[in-house]
């Protein structure tokens, strides 16, 4: 086996640097990439932790009251904000009340009978009928649980009341306390989890279009073919487009934590950022294996963008951000371990916001790390054949 020697090294590693400054150049002179970049570190996350909201606010209820008593307007009472809003148009019919459930006036309509008060004074069961508008089946899942919450609240007070309890308390009778605690967003603010998610997202989008869309650009603009007589090898072509690449997407990460995330939601970092920094590097320089097995497909930037739709798109559904496993069928769950944002996922919201070092998530970082380095050395090796 040859030994290089000392100027042999020296001359690999300044064809390294200078390449390198070149994707930096290249990049800079790319008004409309930057500007993009820009938005979906900062406009971007900042739009999808205060836009998106899992939580139930101020639902339109619409009411249909038949029996206009002191017991109907009691119940009705409960339905306030912060999760309902009682609209000031009152159905007056079934298909009223429908009317407006169709065109998105209203998210619920509340149906109370005309002897809802006699049936509860009488000691009858008294029915109330809810409809929810479920387009939105999380949203519709939360109006129907808290409408079955206050109803169901309403009654039993009602009960005990007739049973002769003290001032129909529940308190007064035998209680289960449920004394629990809210980990890692005891506020339970979504701007927590959606910013954070949405920047591991950005990330692995830009993991993979960057490094293709900066060799794309070089068949474009015909200087593939300088590259080609140049005294490069393949790994000295693509070697500085990734590690340029890597570098602004770390850059960013750093802007986004710093100016959003922290910044203006307010999100605490409870682990280490450098042990962040570190696993992203990681997974940004692998994940770009398959920017570079793009690259050797498409022929120019639009088919660029198209297949890094195609590749991304599975990565997220199968990635657990939006779907937890537990909900997903059992061959989904299977092949979600094909993807690394899953992976990446688990270990990011593990440092950012639970505050874990390696010693625990160590066979993730592994398992992403396998995963990438196949990633890697499949797009490496694509790379290398179209120079053969």
């Amino acid at each position: 086996m040859k030994r290089e020697s000392p100027v042999e090294i020296l001359n690999w590693l300044r064809r390294i640097h200078v390449m390198t400054v070149k994707e930096f150049l290249q990049l800079l002179r790319d008004v409309v990439l930057l500007i993009f970049i820009a938005y979906a570190f900062t406009a971007d996350i900042y739009l999808a932790g205060a836009g998106v909201s899992l939580q139930l606010r101020e639902a339109a209820l619409v009411v249909m009251d038949h029996d206009k008593s002191a017991s109907s307007r009691e119940l009705l009472s409960r339905f306030m904000p912060p999760n309902f809003r009682i609209s000031a148009e009152e159905a007056t019919h079934p298909r009223h009340a429908m009317d407006l459930l169709d065109r998105g006036d209203a998210m619920a309509v509340i149906d109370i009978g005309p002897s809802f008060e006699k049936s509860l004074i009488a000691g009858e069961p008294a029915t109330v009928q809810i409809q929810i508008d479920t387009s939105n089946s999380v949203l519709g899942f939360l109006a129907s649980s808290y409408a079955q919450q206050i109803t169901g609240k309403y009654g039993l007070e009602i009960a005990l009341k007739k049973l002769g309890a003290a001032g129909g308390s529940v308190a007064t009778g035998p209680v289960i306390l449920d004394d629990h605690r809210v980990w890692f967003n005891p506020n339970q603010n979504d701007a927590w989890f959606m910013s954070i998610s949405e920047l591991l997202t950005i990330i692995t989008l830009f993991s993979v279009l960057l490094p293709a869309a900066a060799m794309v650009r070089e068949k474009e603009r015909g200087t593939i073919e300088q590259l080609l007589v140049a005294p490069l090898s393949a790994f000295q072509i693509m070697f500085p487009k990734v590690l340029a690449m890597t570098t602004v997407i770390l850059i960013g990460c750093a802007i986004s934590l710093t100016v959003v995330i922290t910044g203006i939601f307010h999100v605490p970092i409870k682990g280490s950022l450098t042990l962040f920094f570190a696993v992203t590097a990681l997974y940004v320089f692998t994940t770009a294996g398959l920017g570079l097995f793009i690259s050797t497909i498409a022929r120019n930037l639009a088919q660029v963008g198209m297949m890094t739709v195609l590749v991304f798109t599975p990565m997220l559904f199968l990635s657990g951000a939006w779907t937890p496993p537990e909900a997903m069928p059992a061959w989904m769950r299977t092949v979600m371990y094909a993807s690394p944002l899953h992976y990446y996922i688990d270990t990011g919201f593990g440092i950012l916001l639970k505050g874990a070092g390696i010693d625990i998530l160590w066979d993730e970082i592994l398992e992403m790390a396998l995963l990438g380095s196949v990633i890697f050395g499949m797009g490496m090796w694509r790379f290398r054949k179209q120079f053969e």
